[in-house]
């Protein structure tokens, strides 16, 4: 569904209760690119990255066609970063009982300052109620980079919303794909080479393959869906050269 034909924002269901909201922006010497945001509909609805802050009007009337943006309840983020939270006290605004939720080290070093209201801070493991569903943060510092960073996983669904992991370049056409990803991925990440290449990157991402996750919800370009543990032990062996 196009929400908004002038940015070509659109809004798909990729797994149950849970939307991708995708709007395509070219980046200067990077060529076609796009900005996904996610939200778990529920009692309490939690939206996954805010988009950097001059997509927020865009963004808005995607989560408008959904819920009534009044009642959201969390705008999470997995790091600080513009396109993570750029437009969170925007949300603040519009959604009164809407909190930032991050990790503890987000919350410590930028969040709690940033946010027009205090964060709700999740441990790593923590598990999170939203009514039917619950979600669990998993702290991945420096993975693929940031020390704050973390993701975040649907348990009823085993959707792991995996923020820069496996981005993609191009518009984001295709809202949930089955074909590869790791290869177009890699493509893109070889010349910017974005990730930390920190010492425990397999270790993290063995941890989150051991949660079996079935769809990964990736912030640029397709959402996919498989085997999201082969696939991110894929990834390591790819970061490990073999």
């Amino acid at each position: 569904m196009i929400t908004n034909a002038q940015s070509g924002t659109n809004v798909h269901e990729i797994a149950e209760g849970i939307f991708r909201i995708n709007t395509p922006v070219p980046i200067p010497g990077a060529g076609a690119f796009s900005f996904n945001q996610y939200l778990i509909v529920d009692d309490a609805p939690l939206l996954f990255h805010t988009g950097p802050r001059r997509l927020f009007p865009y963004v808005r009337d995607a989560v408008s066609s959904l819920i009534a943006v009044e009642t959201l309840r969390y705008v999470a983020l997995s790091h600080f970063e513009a396109d993570e939270c750029g437009s969170l006290n925007e949300w603040l605004a519009v959604a009164p009982q809407a909190v930032p939720l991050c990790g503890t080290v987000a919350a410590m070093v930028s969040v709690g300052d940033y946010a027009d209201r205090p964060p709700r801070a999740l441990r790593d493991g923590e598990d999170l109620t939203l009514g039917r569903r619950a979600v669990r943060w998993f702290d991945t510092p420096h993975v693929p980079h940031a020390w704050e960073c973390g993701l975040m996983m649907e348990a009823r669904t085993r959707t792991l919303l995996c923020g820069d992991l496996f981005t993609q370049g191009g518009k984001g056409k295709v809202p949930v794909t089955e074909s590869d990803i790791l290869g177009p991925s890699e493509a893109f990440r070889k010349p910017l080479d974005y990730f930390a290449h920190a010492p425990q990157t397999r270790a993290t991402l063995e941890r989150l393959a051991a949660e079996e996750p079935t769809t990964l919800a990736c912030m640029h370009g397709s959402a996919w869906r498989g085997d999201g543990g082969a696939l991110l032990r894929a990834l390591a062996d790819t970061l490990e050269g073999k």
